[in-house]
């Protein structure tokens, strides 16, 4: 049970029309900054600030800043028409102009009598050589000039919400703001030097200076780890329920595994040797396996995931690997069969398509043990799909999987270990925020027999050169991917469609040589187009990204990208990781329309200069932000109102190794530290972990 919400936390979570100055309208302009609740405007902190110290005059500031300055009120030049309404003002040094349009002369005149002394606050711009003030912010007597913080914090805003509201509302939050036990571990806060929450909190809403805005300073990194512990938390949690009830102990004796590497004609990497012992290690333990296996393109993780699955059938047992697609899985498939003929073991597939007697068959020679080792979409998680003794469950590249799903993989058999692969780099940091609740291996090196790729950037005015290259390639018995970004013409977006380049390159190249394969067409012909290519019938392949994920022909050595401005980096090193498979020398062709943007010239020349996906992988991140790096929508990657992914790697780690080293201490999250951590979940609304919690 995850219990209910802390009534500590019940003033955090009141409706927000319950704040001084926010009404209907007004809860509706915040809600479409995903503000709901109090709790929300806490965690909603200043992006800018204001310096509103006075100064003698505004002679010689900038247009643009921010000035504050106490002025003489010499004469009102009423609006003539539709014109502003001008106040003709001096300071110590010059005179300025404030400016209204549409304004109430009455007020005006009551606020600036002439002759008045009063405090002016607003943006300085400069108009015909003169300066102005439009609209002030601040008029006040100099009596009140103490009610002008000297730096007043600037927040986001949005259509129908004023600087005024929020910070009246921002205020009416911070009254209602509890002390809440502490969650983090005290020597860290010691060491940092970090106040408590909520002092943070009050703090973080209060900047002295620019300093204080920074993801560095003490209350903002305080209120960044609670953000980062709350989440690994959740991960931590997710882990050890993973590992809850244990698992079982799958020990192989090594004897398939050496009949496959007696058969191979190449010796594996130390890195695939090195994952191989850490997997198998893991298998053979009684707690359940949940391990991530990262590599880049081509490092050989295939081996590495038969390696696993020939433990698990040395042990007694069957093996699972579910590939996101049918092309993929068939393709898994035929890779492994030679190897898995080799160890003497029966390996079959199993997809959507497979029906009848013959899908009848297969299930009822799974259930009973006949079948060793099954490959599969997710076709193999079917509630009528069942295995004598499954050990092992393999997900290919789930890299868009979030904790909550792969709490859901692994349930088909008793105590199942989970082996995750991805063949998509992943930086540190967002290793750490998607896959904090799993191991990691690593495969860094490239098996040997694997010639590097040249890339070359070439303007679409050189497409007649890049198609006669292309002529010559396929005269010569090689063949050639050519990506387009677009399945069809459309007249919104101006992107070169693969149907149309299909109809070009066969008029150019000769009927039968080029095949189409995109995602909208039917199953069952983007199948035979495939196949068409991989035995070599079809020279060329125009395709969309649908090619993107584990198509493996050797034979092909050319990859022309086109629009390649269009795409994005990691994108860009799977498609281009779809040649350089064989012994041949391979290229890939960079299309694009000049001029290019800045980011996009960086991200092609990158791509150009280097073959190692995972420093392309954090440049994307820097380029891009996690975000939008992998689609937040689709991958389970928290959205955090105040950590900043790239940034703050090194918190995440910390706050990882603190959650664990709790959760190992407090496993139920009864003791002192422990309840407050239950507190901080409730009020970061991580609270459903709570339901992972085995008490009683």
């Amino acid at each position: 049970m995850t219990g209910s919400r802390p009534p500590v936390l019940f003033p955090l979570f009141a409706e927000l029309e319950t704040l001084p100055g926010v009404g209907p309208k007004g809860a509706r302009a915040f809600e479409q900054m995903q503000i709901t609740r109090p709790r929300d405007l806490l965690m909603t902190l200043p992006h800018g600030g204001a310096d509103r110290r006075p100064r003698p005059s505004v002679q010689g500031v900038p247009s643009g800043q921010v000035v504050t300055v106490e002025v003489t009120v010499l004469r009102h030049q009423p609006a003539s028409g539709r014109g502003p309404y001008r106040i003709v003002v001096e300071d110590a040094q010059t005179t300025l102009t404030l400016v209204w349009f549409r304004p109430n002369r009455g007020y005006l005149e009551k606020l600036l009598p002439v002759g008045a002394v009063r405090l002016v606050s607003g943006k300085l711009e400069h108009y015909d050589g003169h300066a102005q003030i439009a609209h002030p912010d601040h008029v006040l007597a100099p009596d009140d000039a103490g009610s002008i913080p000297p730096f007043e914090p600037v927040y986001p805003l949005t259509a129908g919400l004023t600087a005024r509201t929020m910070a009246k509302a921002v205020a009416g939050a911070l009254e209602r703001t509890p002390d809440l036990p502490e969650w983090a571990d005290p020597a860290l806060v010691a060491k940092r030097g970090w106040p408590s929450w909520r002092e943070a909190v009050r703090q973080a809403h209060a900047p002295g200076s620019a300093a204080d805005l920074s993801p560095e300073a003490p209350t903002r990194a305080r209120l960044a780890y609670d953000e980062l512990l709350a989440h690994q938390m959740t991960l931590a949690l997710a882990r050890a329920y993973q590992r809850v009830p244990k698992g079982r102990e799958s020990r192989g004796d090594g004897r398939l595994q050496a009949r496959v590497l007696d058969a191979l004609d190449f010796a594996p990497t130390g890195a695939q040797r090195r994952a191989i012992a850490e997997i198998t290690g893991d298998m053979a333990q009684p707690r359940r396996m949940y391990r991530l296996l990262q590599g880049d393109v081509g490092a050989g993780k295939t081996l590495v995931a038969l390696m696993a699955l020939l433990a698990a059938v040395e042990a007694g047992g069957q093996g699972v690997m579910m590939a996101p697609t049918e092309i993929l899985a068939r393709q898994h498939a035929e890779a492994l069969a030679p190897l898995a003929a080799a160890a003497g073991v029966r390996l079959e597939v199993l997809t959507g398509r497979d029906t009848g007697a013959a899908r009848a068959a297969r299930l009822a020679a799974l259930a009973v043990g006949e079948i060793d080792i099954l490959v599969g979409t997710h076709a193999v998680f079917q509630a009528n799909v069942a295995f004598a003794d499954l050990r092992l469950a393999i997900i290919d590249e789930q890299h868009r999987f979030g904790v909550r799903q792969r709490l859901e993989l692994g349930r088909k058999g008793d105590r199942t270990d989970v082996l995750v692969m991805t063949a998509t780099p992943i930086p540190r940091s967002l290793a750490l925020a998607q896959y904090g609740d799993m191991d990691l291996s690593v495969l860094d090196e490239k098996p040997p027999g694997r010639s590097p790729v040249k890339t070359a950037l070439i303007g679409a005015e050189r497409l007649d050169e890049v198609v006669a290259h292309l002529r010559r390639a396929v005269d010569e018995g090689r063949q050639a991917y050519w990506v387009c970004p677009l399945v069809e013409e459309s007249e919104a977006v101006p992107m070169v469609a693969a149907e149309a380049r299909f109809r070009d390159l066969r008029a150019a190249l000769g009927e039968g040589v080029v095949g189409l394969v995109h995602g909208q067409m039917p199953p069952d012909r983007k199948d035979a187009e495939m196949a068409a290519f991989v035995q070599g019938r079809t020279k060329v392949l125009v395709a969309t990204t649908v090619i993107e994920v584990g198509v493996n022909v050797p034979n092909a050595s050319i990859m022309v990208i086109e629009q390649a401005e269009s795409f994005g980096l990691a994108q860009l090193h799977q498609l281009r990781g779809r040649v350089g498979r064989g012994a041949v020398q391979s290229t890939c062709l960079l299309l694009y329309h000049p001029p290019l943007g800045e980011t996009a010239q960086r991200r092609l020349t990158l791509l150009r200069d280097t073959e190692d996906g995972f420093r392309i992988a954090e440049e994307d991140l820097a380029i891009r932000g996690a975000g939008d790096m992998i689609g937040v929508a689709q991958s389970g990657l928290p959205r955090f109102r105040i950590a900043d992914l790239e940034r703050q790697t090194a918190l995440m780690e910390t706050a990882r190794d603190d959650a664990r080293a709790l959760l190992a201490r407090d496993p139920d999250l009864t003791g002192p530290r422990g309840t407050a951590m239950r507190v901080l979940l409730w009020l970061l609304e991580q609270d459903k972990a709570l339901g992972l919690l085995r008490v009683g």
